[in-house]
């Protein structure tokens, strides 16, 4: 039920994507604009209520709080299809953001409190999945009732379920108990349950922590250039490969989405099995250098080069983009299993929150609008390219993110020496 709202939310944010060039056009907005709307805007709300949420999904029943979340959102993504004008569908957006500002925090809290942590990894990857499947039906079912119905009707649409889903957390689903398997946790520097409560002794407390300084860093960067890719991939693939929406939208769904399903699930699988051994950093750093490699082939790939080796009206180009999807989500299941138990149990959410506001504004905010600011620059020396070298420059980001990651492990290594060395006296 988790994935299911998780999917949900993130069906509302990726159809975005497939909504650019058909609400570009009615309300005449320019591509900085489009980026506002797609991320931006949500990401300033997100931040300044965010951790607010994570707080209070720490104090209160979590299920209740996911209920009334889902309810919000659903009556406020159906007001967006009744949106006259940019600044009105800005505002909504907004509104969105402050519906959607629990849902992780609270879901990963649950699901803590659900999994031991020798099988945590893999129930994150299958939840966190829900956002890659979601990009498979906004970018391929959500494109054909875009090109089809419209983009309002779409906005009607998508907003249903989440009035049931609302029901189903409300009746059906039950609370756990809170830090249930926190004694077993094995992590190389483990935080014990703390006795603070105010807001700011908390957050200091977790930013005071190296480890997870650099793991929210870490993530929060791998972000900026994954969200762009997710939000501008189809528009790339109508300007640069000369796609209609529909397609573009097909194959960016099922091509990007699939292999990202595929990848995440498969990298919480190979986290709780082989992180023991090796440790759970290795294939986050794995992933992003390939999944960068990858992408940046996409990028770069020219128009029709390859094509008579590919399947009818497939641009070649794809199996990269497939093969950067496959990889660049092998940080995620790792990342944020190392997270729930670097942190105090009764902290769990806020620090999920924090981590979760900072990615929702570097990736979902500063992403699709710096590749929405430098289009526009671009523009008078590569004309319609320009979006091509926009998402080529922002994905750069990704390399600050592996330099992180070899700093925190560097660190957890020294941290492991200490303890050991401790532990011999």
């Amino acid at each position: 039920m988790l994935t299911l709202f998780y999917l949900e939310t993130f069906v509302g944010r990726q159809i975005m994507a497939v909504m650019i060039e058909p609400i570009k056009a009615e309300f005449g907005a320019t591509d900085a604009q489009m980026g506002l709307l797609t991320g931006l805007g949500f990401a300033i709300v997100f931040a300044l209520v965010g951790i607010s949420a994570g707080r209070l999904a720490d104090k209160v029943n979590r299920t209740y709080l996911l209920a009334a979340s889902a309810l919000l959102w659903g009556i406020i993504t159906l007001l967006s299809g009744l949106a006259t004008g940019f600044i009105m569908l800005l505002i909504i957006r907004m509104l969105i953001a402050v519906a959607e500002a629990p849902v992780t925090s609270a879901s990963l809290s649950l699901l803590a409190d659900s999994y031991p942590i020798e099988r945590r990894s893999f129930a994150i990857s299958c939840f966190t999945s829900g956002a890659t499947f979601a990009a498979i039906i906004a970018l391929t079912v959500g494109a054909y009732w875009v090109e089809h119905y419209g983009w309002r009707q779409t906005f009607f649409i998508i907003s249903t379920p989440a009035l049931l889903i609302s029901l189903l957390f409300f009746f059906v689903m039950p609370e756990p108990r809170r830090g249930q398997y926190d004694s077993l946790v094995n992590a190389p520097n483990p935080t014990p349950t703390t006795n603070l409560t105010g807001f700011r002794s908390s957050a200091k407390a977790l930013l005071q922590r190296k480890d997870y300084r650099l793991l929210v860093a870490s993530s929060a960067i791998a972000t900026v250039g994954a969200n762009a890719f997710g939000m501008w991939n189809a528009t790339f693939l109508v300007r640069s490969h000369d796609l209609t929406l529909s397609q573009a939208g097909m194959m960016a769904g099922f091509f990007g989405g699939g292999a990202a399903a595929v990848g995440i699930l498969l990298s919480g699988y190979l986290s709780d099995r082989i992180a023991r051994r090796k440790g759970v950093l290795w294939l986050p750093l794995l992933g992003h250098i390939l999944g960068w490699i990858c992408i940046t082939i996409y990028f770069i790939w020219p128009k029709g080069l390859g094509d008579e080796y590919s399947f009818s009206g497939v641009p070649f180009a794809m199996l990269f983009c497939t093969l950067a999807s496959f990889f660049s989500v092998w940080w995620v299941s790792p990342c944020l299993t190392l997270l729930t138990s670097i942190v105090p149990g009764n902290q769990r959410a806020l620090a999920i929150s924090m981590q979760t506001v900072l990615i929702t504004f570097l990736g979902l905010g500063l992403g699709p609008m710096l590749v929405g600011l430098l289009s526009d620059l671009l523009k008078d020396f590569m004309a319609i390219e320009s979006l091509r070298y926009a998402l080529i420059i922002t994905n750069t980001t990704t390399l600050i993110s592996v330099i992180l990651l070899f700093k925190l492990k560097s660190y957890q290594a020294a941290q492991l020496l200490t303890t050991q060395s401790t532990n011999n006296r």
